[in-house]
């Protein structure tokens, strides 16, 4: 591959993790405190009911589900920090793998009775893992050929 294709793809790659990172942080910032989680949760409720969803929905008064949301959203936040600061190849394929369990958490908790709401999310982090899959393989694979031994040199 010549170092203009090399280059162009880890600028798609920056680029498309740059995005996902922004996504996150726009979709996640909402649960990361417990006054904000709430509003959050509320509204994914009152979007449920609105369309006469099936499943059940979040319950934004009990404790643990608060933890639980304000764990998520903290964590992510930080992880999307991380990667507008630094938008590599390699965190975007790490944020790829982070995606595929999302969407099978998401899978298995519709399975479960959770609202369908989720479907939504589930197709979004799909969608991204997708994206961002093939943007960052390319610039990866040209890395490891180039005999660089670690995937984090990229």
């Amino acid at each position: 591959m010549n170092t203009d294709t090399t280059a162009a793809n880890r600028l798609l790659a920056r680029r498309v993790v740059l995005a996902s990172a922004a996504y996150d942080l726009v979709m996640t910032a909402g649960f990361a405190t417990p006054w904000t989680a709430r509003i959050a949760l509320d509204g994914i409720a009152g979007l449920h009911d609105r369309l006469g969803l099936s499943g059940t929905v979040p319950d934004a008064g009990d404790p643990f589900t608060m933890l639980f949301a304000n764990l998520l959203g903290s964590i992510v936040v930080v992880w999307s920090v991380v990667r507008l600061l630094r938008p590599t190849p390699f965190l975007g394929a790490a944020d790829t793998v982070g995606r595929l369990l999302f969407s099978l958490w998401f899978g298995y908790a519709l399975g479960a009775g959770a609202s369908t709401i989720l479907i939504g999310f589930l197709v979004l982090e799909i969608g991204w893992g997708v994206v961002q899959g093939a943007a960052v393989s390319r610039p990866l694979r040209a890395t490891m050929r180039a005999g660089r031994r670690t995937l984090a040199a990229c």
